[in-house]
């Protein structure tokens, strides 16, 4: 017999949606290079390889995304205690609703995510560049 869920993802996401601000990808285009705001794309390496990266975002994938927030966990990054807006992304639009929602939830503010994720930024124009790996060593 299949196991039966409480909650399905389309109930968390709409929940997300009901919580945060969605921008508009034509709206979030506008943001790049602005200092009083941070790109979070979300997406997974693999996502940034084949499709390429919105220009001076900060990536953080969803799994890293909790422990990357907490000032209290070992994996703490400093971006996230900065006083600016933070505005996720993935590619469609889901994973970064459940994101800000969850950021939101553990104080991050301001939060939004980009309506139609990393897809509708591309047309809407939206500058993107190719993917760099890091470099080992």
């Amino acid at each position: 017999m299949p196991q039966t869920i409480k909650r399905g993802y389309k109930a968390m996401v709409d929940d997300a949606n009901a919580r945060i601000e969605t921008i508009p990808a034509e709206e979030a285009v506008k943001l790049v290079g602005r200092d009083d705001v941070v790109l979070v794309d979300i997406r997974d390496p693999r996502e940034l390889e084949r499709d390429g990266k919105v220009p001076g975002a900060f990536h953080c994938t969803r799994g890293m995304l909790e422990f990357w927030i907490d000032p209290a966990s070992p994996y703490h990054k400093p971006i996230f205690t900065e006083d600016k807006k933070f505005v996720f992304f993935c590619a469609g639009g889901m994973r970064s609703a459940l994101a800000a929602g969850t950021a939101d939830e553990m104080g991050l503010t301001p939060v939004a995510h980009i309506e139609g994720g990393f897809g509708a930024w591309k047309k809407a124009g939206g500058p993107v560049e190719a993917w760099t790996p890091k470099a080992k060593g």
